[in-house]
């Protein structure tokens, strides 16, 4: 093969060969992306895992439409009356560990639970201050919140028993403890508690919520002990039988079946319900069984619970408001918003990224302190209990091979885009730390973290787009890194799903490729290959062909290839063909540098927004294999296109060597080959006329080399 001159067709070569191919320097195949070698490998699965995650409507009142019966915030004070307690007795479901909490509250007269507001603790532990206060004829109580600061009480203090009121023999007590405790240790404030109420003869349950004070208590305080809520379907059932007691039994057959139809599960959007959740849920499946609501307003009803724990996780996330007392709540709310965009992923990455943005939350709170880290108490290993998460594992793609790793998720397909949305759209002071935390993970050479960065900051953009195109679309796009220049290409084209977002997206784009800027020029060629902000994937080709006549085919290219690993590659290869015989050389250039990437370029290093579910057996193969196998309608074309890049004198050196590689590629892989070789064929003639003689001593002696 090393006989063969690519500057020497024969005669009828140049005939079929257009007067300008006749000369000049050969055309220069890129071998890597824009991206050079970093960012490639990976994206793919990161792309589809954070469009899963952030592609779902979000109700815009988080109440849906219901009229709540009280405002949210702590219980009321004051005994529990008679009426309560039995409906009470009638519809609580004990969860797990039930038995070790009443003997460990008997035994000591104290116990503190430990879990997530709405999760049903506040119930249980009016049912165990019930169950045993009856035994002794005594009461319940609800008392206001423990103290937040200052020593706390003494043995013979009454605690946080209203004026005038004593603690009483044989009665129950029910206290809360303030959403973050900073001032004082809670341990001491139990045992102080414990002596207390064990001197009176009494009992009592002190609920302490998730975060730092939890964590403190349950690693080191015997009367501390985790919640566990029971199974949602047996409160859920338990309610719905208490609401509908006293109507037809097929009203309640209606309601159970009505919870399992699938576009209520889907409107919910959450696998567990909380108990809380459960107990509203019922309350709307009755009144629809009763006829008072629609199925619209059912399905809207489910659509807002997401929204709402969205909203009560950020109510108060501020509070204290100075640093560096606000520090817990801040660390819990960048949680739960960097688990909102690496949902699904990496539960290391999770974890650092809401480290980076606790940072920035905090220097935007108070700009004269410096946080630091905790070292040996992590907050993210409080990450599943307050975002409503769970831990597993899997695995991420690393290109050639996929490593294990740990990996973290929601418990509900809506929180991730209700938190975001939550945050973004009703707390203002939070869009310039977070708009700066997603520039920064932008820059990120690893896929795992850059893609899903862009796909979050383009869903944004599209709530906000003259926010987000000044605080994220521009500054990632004149960065001097093209990993955020193919970040601010992938943000503008999720942007542009959007369909009243497209046109400004699709302008901003044009002015870019027709102005004098490198680096803008260079992100909108790679924004048009995702076939989104034109409209579609032909519109976007036409855009790439105007750009490769003012800047050349490289970066055209590479996304001319992306679109053709699209939905439509059909369409692609059509208008690839039809500029072979274009007047304009950039365009023939454009069709012959996409045809030879395509059999350079492994088909999972070409993911698009857009998915192309009759690729992905073949994501390790060169995408003009997997075309081959997964589209045999592309044949045709794309041994046109392959068979005039053999042919032409200024692309017939470098389409040798593409193809070289293509087969010894698949030389190695008995699935390739057989595909490859169905194809050489129709490769090596055009219709009923043979291959020009030229080009079929190229394909034999490629063949002879293997």
């Amino acid at each position: 093969m090393s006989g063969i001159k690519t500057g020497h067709a024969d005669s009828r070569t140049r005939r079929n060969t257009p007067p300008e191919e006749r000369t000049g320097a050969p055309l220069d195949i890129p071998v890597d992306s824009p991206l050079g070698t970093a960012g490639e490998s990976g994206g793919a699965r990161a792309a589809r895992e954070a469009r899963a995650s952030l592609r779902h409507d979000v109700h815009p009142d988080p109440h849906g439409g219901e009229v709540l019966s009280a405002p949210a915030g702590p219980f009321p004070e004051g005994p529990v009356s008679h009426d309560e307690l039995v409906r009470l007795r009638r519809i609580h479901r004990r969860g797990p560990g039930y038995a070790a909490m009443r003997d460990h509250l008997r035994r000591t007269h104290l116990l503190a639970l430990c879990g997530e507001p709405g999760t049903g603790r506040g119930w249980t532990a009016l049912a165990l201050l019930a169950e045993l206060a009856g035994t002794t004829g005594g009461g319940v109580w609800r008392l206001g919140a423990a103290p937040a600061a200052g020593p706390g009480p003494g043995p013979g203090d009454e605690c946080a028993v209203p004026a005038g009121e004593k603690t009483a023999r044989g009665h129950g007590y029910l206290l809360e403890l303030p959403t973050e405790p900073t001032d004082f240790g809670p341990g001491g404030l139990l045992d102080r508690l414990r002596a207390h109420f064990a001197e009176h003869e009494a009992f009592a349950v002190v609920l302490v919520p998730g975060g730092a004070a939890a964590g403190r208590l349950l690693r080191g305080h015997r009367h501390a002990v985790p919640y566990e809520p029971p199974a949602a379907a047996d409160v859920l059932d338990a309610h719905l039988s208490d609401l509908l007691a006293d109507e037809p039994q097929d009203l309640l057959r209606r309601a159970r079946a009505t919870a399992g139809r699938a576009e209520v599960t889907e409107a919910l959007g959450l696998e567990e319900p909380l108990p809380g959740e459960a107990a509203r849920l019922a309350r709307h499946l009755a009144q629809h069984a009763r006829g008072a609501l629609s199925d619209a307003e059912l399905l809207a009803r489910c659509r807002s619970f997401a929204p709402r724990q969205a909203c009560a996780w950020f109510a108060d996330a501020d509070r204290p408001g100075t640093l560096p007392a606000a520090l817990p709540a801040l660390r819990r709310a960048a949680l739960r918003i960097a688990l909102a965009v690496f949902d699904g992923s990496s539960h290391s990455l999770t974890a650092e990224a809401a480290e980076l943005l606790a940072w920035e939350l905090a220097v935007t709170l108070d700009p004269q302190y410096a946080p630091g880290r905790p070292v040996f108490t992590a907050p993210a290993d409080a990450l599943p209990a307050a975002a409503r998460a769970m831990l597993g594992e899997g695995v991420e793609d690393l290109g050639e091979a996929s490593v294990p790793v740990r990996t973290v998720w929601f418990q509900g397909r809506r929180l991730a885009p209700a938190v975001l949305f939550e945050v973004w759209d009703h707390h203002h002071n939070t869009r310039g730390p977070i708009a700066r935390w997603l520039r920064g993970l932008c820059d990120d050479p690893r896929p795992q973290v850059w893609v899903r960065a862009a796909v979050a900051a383009g869903v944004l953009s599209a709530r906000d787009y003259l926010y987000g195109l000044t605080e994220l679309l521009l500054p990632l796009a004149r960065g001097d890194s093209p990993v955020q220049r193919m970040a601010a290409a992938t943000a503008l084209a999720e942007a542009s799903r959007d369909a009243e977002v497209r046109p400004a997206v699709a302008g901003l784009l044009r002015g870019w490729a027709e102005g004098g800027d490198e680096r803008e020029r260079e992100t909108a060629a790679l924004a048009h290959g995702y076939g989104l902000a034109a409209g579609s994937p032909a519109a976007s080709l036409e855009e790439l062909g105007r750009i490769a006549a003012a800047d050349g085919g490289s970066t055209a290219s590479y996304s001319a290839v992306r679109l053709l690993a699209g939905a439509d590659p059909e369409a692609v290869l059509g208008r690839l063909a039809h500029w072979l015989a274009d007047t304009r050389r950039s365009r023939r250039d454009l069709a012959l540098l996409t045809a030879l990437r395509a059999v350079r370029t492994r088909t999972s290093h070409l993911w698009g927004l857009r998915e192309a579910p009759e690729l992905a057996p073949y994501a390790a193969w060169p995408l003009a294999t997997g075309l081959l196998a997964a589209r045999p309608e592309c044949r045709t074309a794309l041994a046109e296109l392959l068979r005039a890049a053999l042919t032409w004198a200024r692309s017939a050196g470098a389409a040798e060597d593409a193809l070289v590689g293509w087969m010894r590629r698949a030389a190695g892989d008995e699935r390739q080959l057989a595909v490859l070789c169905d194809f050489l064929p129709l490769l090596a003639q055009e219709g009923r006329k043979p291959l020009d003689p030229r080009a079929a001593t190229r394909i034999r002696e490629v063949l002879e080399a293997l």
